[in-house]
């Protein structure tokens, strides 16, 4: 009976295997990932300046993590992770440059919703930042929670998710309050800190961020309660199923690598081990990139370069950068967060 089953498994991993080389054999070229590699580079739509998320220097250098995640698309693809134009977008500008091809993916801290997949012709990625919206108060108003801020004027973001949240957070709670709605982030936080409003309102990471700008720093607070979710990722256009593919499986291999302990600093040693998860991933066993028009170390490529999730949160948003934000959510599954991604196989 053993050896029967030990050749059943057999069989039917053979059969499997058969199944995705037909499936790989089948599979349609990716417009986009064709005029990626006739133009030379990815045009990755971002943030016009978010510290943590995409942030130029003075020099022009673009850091942050969504700036890495395409820097991670352009080392799977090019082997080169500076092969990224960066094309600042404002929140009202930032899905119409996508959808019109202005940039192959929008990697812009940008909320996945029903309605934008469903109704923009957009899908997300999947969640490379778990975030909830939250506000940032003068400590001299002596508010402790957000209930509090019944009659607040509150200076937000037009054409954002923040705006909605805000106007049902009221609301559901029967709690009078004045918008102060501007174009920009940038503007929303400078009324705020001229002492326009009396509070100012967007994503927590965002409020950490913008806190560091602010004139006295110190005098301001982020209140405790979260009032809404927000997955945070990037997203391409549909219709062409092997770049969303791509795109999706660069943030998964960051996770996996993460996972199994693969980092910038040993993932040629890792390419060693004998860890069938490793040697998948690394690209040492099997060919995996063939279905989504890469070569078979793409993820290997992306971590050298790049680094693994945790990496990459780090230096642009937790302990080795300004903000020291907490993981929280963004923790990987097995350590206590909901960060998970399937496995390559």
């Amino acid at each position: 009976m053993f050896v029967r089953a030990i050749l059943i498994a057999a069989a039917a991993g053979a059969a499997l295997a058969a199944q995705i080389g037909a499936v790989q054999a089948q599979a349609p070229g990716s417009k986009t990932l064709e005029q990626v590699k006739a133009r030379g580079f990815l045009s990755c739509g971002t943030g016009p300046g978010v510290v943590g998320f995409s942030m130029p220097d003075d020099k022009g250098v673009w850091t942050g993590l969504d700036v890495d995640f395409c820097r991670g698309i352009a080392a799977a693809i090019f082997n080169d992770p500076e092969k990224v134009k960066f094309v600042p977008l404002t929140a009202k500008d930032r899905f119409t440059a996508l959808q019109s091809g202005e940039v192959d993916v929008l990697a812009r801290n940008g909320t996945w919703t029903l309605s934008r997949e469903a109704e923009l012709g957009l899908l997300w990625v999947g969640v490379n930042y778990y975030d909830g919206q939250g506000f940032l108060v003068r400590k001299k108003l002596n508010v402790n929670s957000a209930l509090e801020l019944s009659g607040a004027s509150i200076c937000v973001q037009q054409g954002t998710t923040t705006e909605l949240n805000l106007a049902d957070f009221f609301r559901s709670n029967n709690m009078k309050y004045e918008v102060v709605a501007f174009a920009t982030s940038n503007e929303a936080v400078k009324a705020y800190d001229s002492g326009r409003c009396d509070a100012f309102t967007t994503d927590v990471s965002g409020l950490y961020a913008e806190k560091l700008k602010m004139a006295n720093a110190d005098e301001h607070m982020v209140l405790p309660q979260i009032i809404s979710k927000e997955p945070l990722g990037p997203a391409v256009r549909q219709g062409d199923d092997q770049w969303f593919n791509l795109v999706k499986w660069t943030n998964f291999a960051m996770l996996n690598a993460e996972e199994l302990g693969v980092t910038k600093a040993n993932v040629d040693e890792r390419a060693k081990s004998n860890n069938p998860e490793i040697k998948r991933l690394l690209g040492t066993e099997g060919d995996f990139g063939k279905a989504l028009g890469l070569s078979g170390d793409w993820a290997a490529r992306i971590i050298r370069h790049v680094g693994n999730y945790g990496e990459v949160f780090s230096r642009n948003l937790g302990e080795n950068s300004r903000l020291k934000i907490e993981r929280g959510y963004n923790r990987l599954w097995n350590k206590g967060g909901i960060q998970y991604a399937p496995p390559i196989r």
